[in-house]
C-alpha cells in the first residue's frame, strides 16, 4: 500500500489529486467513506480536474468530467449522464487509518 494523504487533507464532501508511481490518482470523502479513482474520463481518456483537487460538481454531490461534463457517482464509479453513460471510471482499492489514506497499486 502506498501512502496518499493524511485525512484532514480530505474534508467530507470534497476530492484531492495525486499521483504515485507515475499513476494519476483522485480520492472523495462522502459520508466519512474514502473513494479514489484513476484521474482518467473513459470517452477520452484525460484528467477529470477543472482545476487542482476540483474533481467534484457544483452541489458536491456528483464526480464531473471538466472536458465534456460526464457525471459519475461517487460510490462506485459510475457513469450516470454524458457521453460515456454506462461506463465506469477505474477503482483503486483503499485503506484509512490513523496515519491517513492509502491505496493498493
Amino acid at each position: 500500500m502506498k501512502f496518499f494523504c493524511t485525512g484532514s487533507e480530505l474534508p467530507d464532501d470534497s476530492s484531492r489529486g495525486g499521483e504515485i508511481k507515475g499513476c494519476k490518482l483522485f480520492a472523495v470523502r462522502r459520508g466519512g467513506q474514502v473513494y479514489v479513482y484513476l484521474n482518467r474520463c473513459p470517452h477520452r481518456g484525460v484528467g477529470l480536474e477543472w482545476q487542482p483537487d476540483q474533481f467534484l460538481d457544483p452541489s458536491n454531490s456528483l464526480i464531473q468530467c471538466a472536458t465534456h461534463g460526464a457525471l459519475f457517482l461517487i460510490e462506485d464509479g459510475e457513469c450516470v449522464a454524458g457521453p460515456c453513460a454506462g461506463q465506469a471510471l477505474t477503482p483503486i482499492p483503499c485503506r484509512e487509518d490513523a496515519q491517513g489514506i492509502w491505496v493498493s497499486l
